[in-house]
């Protein structure tokens, strides 16, 4: 594998506005093309906000589907720049209505390559009616294997691990984290994730208000040792970007070989793997 750039990227998002934080994406995109990134990853339902009650209430018009025109414009600015995007959105299964908190992703290209339902939905996101989902889910990037999680996912060391077990090589959390516990559990959870599975871990937060939340931003990225490598700290709008190494991550799982060792009985989940052009 060559080197990876990678770009986490916070930034205040417009209430159930899908249009006009689809323009905010597409300016962070290109801000991180800028920068050499070949990855973008944004917050946790950066498309609408982290507003609940608003999109139950009206699920046909904030929900995103992966070929909806609302995206064309964060398409088209991933093919002209070559740059793939994983951004946080609410979905809804087409047969049976289940709305999900979920990740979309979009290749180089600009298509549409995979979505990832968030595994562990909070207490107060399932009795608003959204559904948890089944299976993990990785993604393939110029031979870069990189696991998918959302917000409260990280908060179980399984749900890294299975990605680990997947063999990932990082692991991409979109997030809304907010100000006073948000940002202790983001500045412990992810280089410990990190660490346990020595595995780069990218975070992707908001940095403003968000539905009953203001995030704590600090979108920032972790080496497969747990040492943070880049980090937005308040800036909004905010990046993140970093170099991902495969030197480096060969080098760490050298010296801590916990992925191979003998011991480690954690089972292996069901997953979905799909490979970015």
């Amino acid at each position: 594998m060559r080197a990876l750039t990678v770009a986490a990227a916070q930034a205040a998002c417009v209430p159930l506005d899908v249009p006009a934080n689809t323009a905010t994406a597409v300016a962070l995109l290109r801000a991180a093309a800028d920068q050499g990134a070949d990855l973008l990853v944004l917050p946790e339902l950066f498309l609408t906000g982290y507003e609940l009650p608003g999109i139950v209430a009206d699920a046909e018009r904030q929900t995103v589907r992966p070929q909806d025109p609302r995206l064309d414009p964060l398409a088209a600015a991933c093919a002209q720049t070559r740059t793939a995007v994983v951004v946080g959105a609410p979905t809804r299964d087409a047969d049976t209505g289940a709305l999900h908190i979920s990740a979309l992703v979009l290749d180089r290209g600009g298509s549409f390559a995979a979505r990832y339902d968030k595994q562990h939905a909070t207490p107060s996101e399932r009795a608003s009616g959204f559904t948890p989902g089944d299976h993990g889910c990785t993604v393939v990037l110029d031979g870069w294997r990189l696991g998918l999680g959302i917000c409260w996912d990280l908060g179980f060391p399984e749900h890294a691990r299975a990605a680990a077990l997947d063999g990932c090589d990082a692991y991409l959390v979109g997030a809304m984290l907010g100000l006073g516990g948000g940002d202790r559990q983001r500045g412990v959870v992810l280089p410990a994730r990190a660490f346990d599975n020595t595995n780069y871990a990218v975070l992707a937060n908001h940095s403003g208000r968000s539905g009953p939340y203001q995030g704590c931003g600090g979108s920032a990225v972790w080496g497969p040792d747990g040492t943070p490598l880049a980090d937005a700290g308040p800036a909004d709008p905010g990046l993140a970007v970093a170099r991902l190494d495969p030197a480096v991550l060969a080098a760490a799982r050298e010296r801590e070989p916990v992925l191979v060792d003998p011991s480690l009985t954690a089972p292996r989940r069901a997953r979905s793997t799909r490979t970015l052009g």
